[in-house]
């Protein structure tokens, strides 16, 4: 669990389908950019569930690119508490769901060494410098104004 509503996870295979079922979920959110299986795609017609898919490449280091942009559409949906709740997955549920998981904690004000003990505790001895560089360059300027109406937020709102 992430937050309330929001959820994180490696990718979800036959096995993991009557956990998820208990977590009640609206929406997945893959930042994987292969076709989703067949299988998923059954459960997920099933459940009800709607797939928001942003494919990011998973690269390694060096060789490390992460689309702000993407990440920015990925926030979108994720803010939107109609589609909660939701999970958020890539491969492993370490490098992309990480950097995803880093940019809403910038929006919920975290400061950025809790950012960077939360992403390492999933990414443990596979942290990367470029995502925890990217998460500490992301601009949330643009994403300020989302509504952030779970459990974060009247923390936030009364700071302001």
């Amino acid at each position: 669990m992430v937050d309330n509503g929001i959820f994180r996870s490696g990718f979800p295979d036959c096995a993991n389908f009557a956990f998820l079922q208990t977590l009640g979920l609206r929406s997945i959110i893959c930042l994987c950019p292969e076709p989703y299986p067949e299988a998923n795609m059954e459960f997920l017609k099933s459940s009800g569930i709607k797939l928001f898919q942003f494919g990011i490449e998973g690269y390694k280091e060096p060789f490390v690119y992460i689309p702000e942009e993407t990440i920015r559409e990925a926030l979108k949906v994720l803010l939107d508490v109609r589609n909660h709740p939701v999970l958020i997955h890539c491969k492993r549920g370490k490098h992309r769901t990480g950097c995803l998981v880093g940019c809403l904690r910038k929006l919920q004000r975290w400061c950025l060494s809790s950012i960077f003990d939360e992403y390492q505790r999933f990414a443990a001895a596979k942290a990367r410098v470029s995502d925890q560089r990217f998460m500490e360059l992301f601009d949330i300027s643009s994403l300020k104004n989302a509504p952030l109406t779970f459990s974060f937020s009247k923390r936030i709102s009364s700071q302001s």
